[in-house]
């Protein structure tokens, strides 16, 4: 018998960011289901439904549409969480977002307009999604966004959203620090590239993805049911004592020079 410490049984969640079934936020709205998880998730318009909701659907997973730059939007979704649910007992925020223009080019070169929209969009909206779920939260639980090893050192092509996911990370420091009392635990998972809708998007994208399998430890690109997993363990009973970490699934590339 499964021990309650490692399940999600029972448990009611809100998944942001699915875009197709290659996208983090279905790997992890699907284990979450197949571990016993109530999940309401979001794509971002009637579009892009049209390629998540055959995915969901079978799954049992409630998809809402939800664009946090659309004002309300976040509002609504939540509130629909928890008119459905009562409560919320993870959250996990797979949304980021850059102009191409910005993206493919140089910081330096970056607009003033981009990185705001790639600032709100990507960082400033996990912030606003905690103040929007804590009070929905009454017994605890867990909050994880996701962030890559850019933040941390200057990555070849990924150029304006390393900044972005430093601020993103120190975003979930204070979150842990502010949200603790109220045990609430509030992480960045940092997975090693894979191919996504959203990873497709950045120049060379191949390039990276084979520097990472050449230098990671274990010879190997992770799996979105690998980043899954880690993700639904921080929801768990069994993480219980861990908060404000970066946690990294990337078989290893973080360790190395």
């Amino acid at each position: 018998m499964t021990s309650p410490l490692f399940s999600l049984a029972g448990k009611k969640g809100l998944i942001l960011g699915i875009a197709n079934d290659s996208s983090i936020a279905f790997g992890c709205a699907r284990l979450a289901r197949q571990l016993g998880a109530d999940v309401v998730a979001s794509c971002l318009n009637e579009k892009a439904r049209r390629f998540v909701e055959p995915h969901t659907g079978p799954l049992g997973i409630d998809l809402v549409n939800c664009d946090v730059e659309a004002p309300g939007e976040l509002e609504a979704i939540v509130e629909h969480a928890v008119k459905k649910f009562g409560q919320l007992d993870f959250v996990i925020h797979s949304i980021a977002w850059a102009p191409l223009a910005d993206l493919h080019g140089d910081v330096v070169d970056s607009s003033r307009e981009g990185f705001a929209r790639a600032m709100s969009i990507s960082c400033h909206s996990f912030a606003e999604l905690g103040r929007l779920c804590v009070p929905h939260m009454p017994n605890g639980g867990s909050m994880l966004s996701m962030t890559y090893l850019g933040s941390g050192e200057a990555v070849p092509n990924y150029g304006l959203m390393g900044p972005v996911k430093a601020a993103l990370e120190s975003m979930v420091r204070y979150m842990a620090m502010e949200l603790g009392p109220k045990n609430i635990r509030v992480h960045a998972v940092s997975p090693g590239p894979i191919l996504t809708r959203a990873g497709s998007g950045i120049a060379n994208f191949d390039e990276l993805m084979a520097t990472a399998q050449a230098k990671a430890p274990l010879q190997r690109l992770v799996t979105l049911e690998e980043i899954a997993q880690l993700s639904a363990f921080l929801c768990m009973e069994a993480a219980a004592g861990m908060t404000g970490q970066t946690i990294y699934v990337d078989g290893g590339v973080h360790a190395m020079d």
